[in-house]
């Protein structure tokens, strides 16, 4: 049964906050954030309205602004929150961040044709729910992307993750040590399948990629 908080793991708030968005906000990994911005919305139309689930420090909410979208941010931490508004306003793109709860989502039914959420998903303490409310804010025929850690990644996946990061020797120890214990709560595939079906979605596809997974739901 599913408890009533909101997370499995404290909101990221302050310092902790804007650690993190320093390591996510390195050349590389904004590069990494244009090229998935460009993949993940292959096909939908121009304008479309784009929500994105927990967006962090919103660096790629800002790329999928910058490609035309109507693009609004649900973060549970208000630290978060002010991060992206800053990264929205530095590069000259409107993004509607706001503060809130995905199990609470304070959005009209029907407002979205496309939602993603990225690196999350793991930290929810009601997965289905989140998934009921993603349901619910998107328009018939819209679709869903999750991109989550895989628990079944080895230790040589997250290295080579990291790698790809480079945020040098100190960061990299660091990250590497969050990752590996992030990983002993993320969902394996089988485990999403099993959560997408006991939700209004009914189903999902996922595809496995070392380090992580990649799950399609469709309204």
């Amino acid at each position: 049964m599913e408890t009533t908080r909101k997370h499995r793991v404290p909101e990221m708030e302050g310092f902790q906050a804007r650690w993190y968005a320093k390591n996510r906000g390195t050349e590389p990994q904004l590069a990494q954030y244009r090229r998935q911005a460009v993949e993940v919305t292959s096909g939908l139309p121009d304008g479309a309205d784009v929500l994105e689930v927990a967006p962090g420090p919103g660096f790629f909410a800002v790329e999928l602004a910058k490609r035309g979208f109507h693009v609004t941010g649900l973060d549970i931490s208000h630290t978060m929150v002010e991060i992206a508004l800053e990264e929205a306003r530095k590069a000259g793109v409107d993004v509607d961040f706001r503060q809130g709860d995905v199990t609470h989502a304070p959005f009209a039914d029907e407002s979205f044709d496309f939602l993603v959420c990225q690196a999350a998903f793991k930290n929810f303490r009601q997965p289905v729910a989140a998934l009921n409310e993603m349901h619910r804010v998107l328009r018939p025929g819209g679709f869903a992307v999750i991109h989550d850690l895989n628990h079944e990644a080895t230790g040589a996946d997250i290295g080579r993750e990291v790698a790809g990061m480079n945020v040098g020797a100190v960061a990299g120890f660091t990250v590497r040590q969050t990752l590996g214990w992030l990983r002993r709560r993320a969902f394996t595939r089988e485990q999403f399948e099993a959560l997408a079906a006991e939700s209004a979605f009914g189903g999902c596809s996922v595809t496995a990629d070392g380090v992580g997974l990649e799950v399609r739901l469709t309204r």
